[in-house]
């Protein structure tokens, strides 16, 4: 049997795959609110036969937008107009739909990627940023402005009503973004982190506040509601954050009862230095693997069928995760499961669709 198609748990949440499409930022958001564009990308993503789906980093305040067109979850509105879109997601489909809850600190107020991604001036419509510290991403960027203690309950306290809003919304899951050079990320990276209280100079400091809001997430949403956290391994730059302080981090998350650690890396400086390839994060996940107990989510250049059954026979991770492969081939699980003689979920007016010489992949979504 592949081992891609086998069942794996997170928590309490049982999967039918080890496939997971990864939060991947759409930036069609209106004021932080779902749009019909979300419905659209998420039904289509819901009918892949992935075993899990988190939806895009959704902002936990209007300040932690990335963009003015991020998705959010810190007000009703936000919350309504994305219950309409899971209604209408959750009426066809049965896939696990996970969130993932972020701040984007010092990367916020920039424009969306298409219109070159650069800061957003406060007179064109952006806002002021906020960090551990008042160190921008490039030196061009009007500065941050380093966060009090009160900014730090704000945030935290922020995360924890983002997360009851999802747990009622029936989310599945939650991930907590700490990776991409986002402001838990920031925190934990000694070149964004120059703060000289409890949160910054040691590893054990700049870990606090990631820690503080994972913990207070984790004790605010139901027990069975699984937790995860998404970190970067390393910032690919010499005297950042790398694997061996990530390795610390995924055990004290574990201790507190962390879901999984989904690795993915860089994002934090412009001066990291990346060699991309197949497989390219993949040794990072297998370093942390190997010291926790908990599932571990490996991302990065995974494209082939072949190619992710064995990274997992291999060891090196227990799940595997699909971003931009996914937008390019929605139905990648199912040639998946045509590939390695597994099987997929997926409506009954899709059940007639499949090849001659592939019957019997394709399963009828109860």
């Amino acid at each position: 049997m592949s081992q891609l198609f086998s069942t794996v748990s997170l928590g309490d949440l049982p999967l039918d795959n080890r496939i997971v499409i990864a939060p991947m930022c759409q930036y069609s958001a209106e004021a932080g609110n779902a749009t019909a564009w979300h419905r659209i990308h998420l039904g289509q993503l819901a009918f892949s036969g992935a075993g899990l789906m988190i939806i895009e980093a959704t902002a936990v305040e209007d300040i932690g937008r990335i963009s003015p067109g991020d998705l959010g979850l810190w007000n009703d509105d936000n919350e309504a107009a994305l219950k309409t879109v899971l209604e209408d997601v959750r009426r066809y489909s049965s896939i696990p739909i996970g969130i993932q809850l972020g701040h984007a600190g010092r990367k916020a107020s920039c424009a969306v990627p298409w219109e070159g991604g650069q800061q957003i001036a406060s007179d064109a419509g952006g806002w002021q940023t906020v960090a551990p510290s008042a160190l921008s991403y490039t030196a061009d960027e009007v500065k941050p402005v380093a966060m009090s203690i009160n900014d730090l309950a704000r945030v935290k306290q922020a995360f924890v009503e983002s997360a009851l809003r999802a747990a009622r919304l029936g989310i599945a899951l939650i991930e907590v973004h700490a990776a991409h050079g986002y402001l838990l990320h920031q925190f934990l990276s000694p070149l964004s982190n120059k703060r000289n209280d409890e949160y910054g100079g040691s590893l054990e400091n700049r870990m606090r506040f990631p820690l503080d809001v994972f913990k207070a997430v984790r004790e605010a949403v139901p027990a069975s509601l699984p937790v995860g956290v998404r970190i970067s391994a390393t910032d690919w730059v010499e005297g950042g954050w790398e694997i061996k302080q990530s390795i610390a981090f995924s055990r004290e998350l574990e201790a507190l009862n962390c879901a999984y650690i989904h690795v993915s890396s860089g994002g934090l400086s412009e001066d990291q230095k990346i060699s991309v390839g197949p497989n390219y994060q993949v040794p990072f996940a297998r370093d942390i693997r190997e010291q926790v107990s908990i599932p571990v989510i490996a991302v990065g250049l995974i494209t082939e069928p072949q190619q992710a059954e064995d990274l997992l026979l291999q060891g090196e991770a227990d799940l595997v995760a699909l971003a931009r492969g996914i937008l390019y081939d929605p139905r990648w699980p199912w040639h998946a499961a045509a590939a390695l003689d597994g099987k997929v979920q997926v409506p009954p007016q899709y059940l007639r669709s499949e090849p001659h010489d592939v019957k019997g992949i394709l399963t009828q979504d109860q």
